[in-house]
């Protein structure tokens, strides 16, 4: 198929293109590297340096069968104090996007959702019929996409899937995190290891979790890219899916600091910082579904496998 990744330059979309060229797709990146890199595009795919909402159109108009949408802003910080750039950035244009592939006939789209559309859940793992109630507006943002997204596939008889994930980690070869605004935990932890700093800070030991700290899903980055290729075949017209995607159990911050602690022979000093306002203690998310409608099946589910292709990416780009 030929298939248009926006957002192709980032994290998931670079890994995501990547594993759709070593299927044999034709893949046209499209992204305008304000957070993305240019060198984490596959060499055999074509890249569009653009902005999505401006070039949509355009590009569409070649004619496609698909389209996996990752381009998005997804800081949940900067989306508190700065909520117009998510619902331009996110919203509008989507919606553009959506205008785009109804005027050129794209038949598919997969969407890469968050588990922040839940917000703070009352049962896990969290499952897609639970309540949809976001705490900042990235969230709310991606959850009014999911709306839009299942009124225009009704509407306009495109197959359409959302994927709902938490903590994506681990990197595919010469591919991996590298954000410019860092707030992941795992690549967090890791510049401790390489000394950008000096200690990683734990946000709370008092939770009810078995060790105090909190629990979060990870997923590994080729598990989450071989769900979107499911998900791009498995589409049916006029349908909107939504799968969550996680390992159905999770890991404590203190479990992530032990294992790179491990995978690094690095001591990597941990300080106890207060609580942050809406952490919820727990945040696992129900694979289930995914499994039963796409087959899908994570296979590197193992905390020492996540973070060990971490840790190789990140020392394959220290200097020497």
């Amino acid at each position: 198929m030929k298939l248009l990744v926006t957002g192709g330059a980032g994290y998931v979309g670079s890994v995501c293109a990547v594993h759709l060229v070593e299927a044999g797709h034709e893949v046209v990146v499209l992204d305008d590297l304000s957070t993305g890199h240019r060198d984490a595009v596959p060499a055999d795919a074509r890249f569009v340096e653009a902005d999505l909402a401006q070039a949509a159109d355009t590009v569409l108009a070649e004619g496609f069968d698909g389209v996996l949408h990752f381009a998005a802003k997804s800081l949940v910080g900067e989306s508190v104090q700065k909520p117009e750039l998510y619902w331009r950035g996110n919203v509008v244009t989507a919606v553009a996007l959506l205008d785009a592939m109804v005027a050129h006939g794209t038949p598919r789209l997969v969407f890469s959702s968050t588990a922040a559309t839940y917000g703070e859940p009352e049962q896990v793992p969290i499952r897609e019929d639970a309540p949809t109630r976001p705490t900042n507006p990235y969230g709310a943002s991606k959850l009014a996409i999911d709306h839009a997204i299942g009124s225009y596939a009704r509407a306009h008889g495109f197959a359409a899937t959302s994927l709902r994930y938490f903590n994506v980690a681990g990197a595919h070869g010469r591919v991996g995190e590298r954000h410019v605004v860092e707030t992941h935990l795992i690549p967090l932890v890791l510049q401790v290891a390489t000394g950008q700093r000096e200690a990683v800070q734990i946000f709370g030991d008092d939770w009810p979790t078995p060790d105090g700290t909190c629990v979060r899903d990870y997923i590994h980055i080729d598990d989450l890219a071989a769900a979107h290729l499911l998900a791009l075949g498995a589409g049916r017209p006029g349908e909107h899916a939504i799968y969550n995607l996680g390992s159905g159990s999770g890991f404590s911050v203190r479990e992530v600091v032990e294992v790179c602690r491990a995978v690094t022979g690095h001591p990597i000093p941990a300080e106890v910082a207060p609580r942050r306002g809406g952490d919820p203690a727990v945040l696992v998310a129900s694979s289930a579904a995914a499994t039963a409608a796409l087959g899908w099946h994570p296979e590197k589910t193992d905390l020492h496998t996540i973070v060990g292709d971490a840790w190789r990416f990140t020392q394959e780009r220290q200097p020497a």
